[in-house]
């Protein structure tokens, strides 16, 4: 979320959110490997390097090297089943000033990934509505953002589909929010319910690519 919008960035954001979709759609279509993975990797890397929206700062995008990823590991890729929960909407703390309000719809089952553990799956309960899916987890605050990473985001394209009524998860694409890059943006954080106490050695990490 921008702190602050003109009709011109308001259309370029748009332009931007569309190409991450396609991104995604990608993805999707290829299915989740270390092959789309890879070229997943090296859209976004042009998307930050050259968009008007990148959240890279535009003072220092011409030294823009690239986003550091640990190591595909396939072992993070699961399809996840999803129990059905009743909430109300949460308030969630932004990385800036503010809160975004999203509605607990489910408990995602971490099972297929050998972790005896769930993380929260949010609905947007703006209009249009989203899933929105943070984390974080024992690299929070060293390796990557203090604030979390996010699985998915559907409101901004991020989405790895489903099959037969399970999310497809895949941490080798878990990414940092744009207020790791710029505070011009100000990001919603992952709420305690979505903190998990082991390291998640996959996706996107803090400092220089390995």
């Amino acid at each position: 979320m921008v702190v602050s919008m003109e009709s011109s960035a308001a259309i370029q954001l748009a332009d931007y959110r569309r190409r991450v979709a396609e991104i995604y759609a990608r993805v999707r279509d290829a299915g989740c490997s270390e092959t789309s993975w890879n070229k997943w990797r090296a859209d976004r890397d042009e998307l930050f390097r050259t968009h008007p929206q990148s959240p890279i700062p535009q003072a220092t995008r011409s030294e823009f090297a690239g986003l550091a990823y640990f190591h595909y590991d396939p072992y993070y890729r699961t399809e996840a089943k999803v129990e059905p929960v009743a909430g109300q909407p949460l308030p969630i703390a932004h990385s800036g000033d503010g809160n975004t309000a999203f509605l607990p719809i489910g408990r995602v089952l971490l099972t297929g990934l050998g972790i005896d553990d769930t993380l929260t799956l949010f609905w947007l309960s703006a209009y249009g509505g989203g899933l929105f899916l943070p984390f974080t987890d024992s690299t929070s605050g060293t390796a990557t953002y203090g604030g979390g990473r996010y699985l998915l985001d559907t409101v901004k394209g991020a989405d790895l589909g489903s099959r037969e009524g399970r999310l497809i998860l895949d941490f080798n694409f878990a990414y940092h929010p744009s207020c790791v890059h710029s505070n011009e943006w100000s990001c919603p954080l992952a709420p305690q319910s979505n903190r998990l106490m082991i390291d998640i050695g996959a996706g996107e990490y803090l400092g220089q690519e390995r």
